[in-house]
């Protein structure tokens, strides 16, 4: 059963980092068929939809950010260690939520900011910045 899982969440000061990851697990992913997914980040604020944050393309080489997080988080990837990172860079207290991955099975130089486009999810991740 395909599984997502995230870690690297915690407690930082504004202007603090913290690097998110995200494990995929399963028959959906063996092999090189990790390969193969667009790699999605969202995440949820309380009281807040979720919202799309960063994405990167099955092979690594398109790389899709929210404005607001243009220039201080960096999606990337590891497809032999079948794991996708958020680097998180200048964190302020706007950026507090649950950070979840997603897997979309589209091998194309592409990735989709829409969450109705993933197929597997992880179980999120919070992430708090204090100011």
């Amino acid at each position: 059963q395909a599984q997502l899982v995230e870690s690297g969440g915690g407690l930082v000061q504004a202007g603090g980092s913290l690097r998110l990851s995200c494990v995929a697990s399963g028959r959906e992913f063996a092999g090189r068929t990790f390969s193969a997914y667009a790699m999605g980040w969202f995440r949820q604020a309380p009281g807040k939809e979720r919202e799309f944050v960063a994405a990167i393309s099955s092979s690594g080489g398109r790389t899709y950010y929210l404005d607001s997080v243009q220039g201080r988080f960096t999606v990337s990837r590891d497809n032999a260690k079948n794991t996708v990172y958020l680097q998180m860079e200048s964190l302020r207290p706007e950026d507090t939520a649950v950070y979840y991955c997603a897997a979309d099975l589209l091998p194309a130089n592409r990735a989709s900011r829409l969450q109705n486009d993933y197929d597997y999810w992880g179980q999120g991740t919070q992430v708090t910045v204090s100011s």
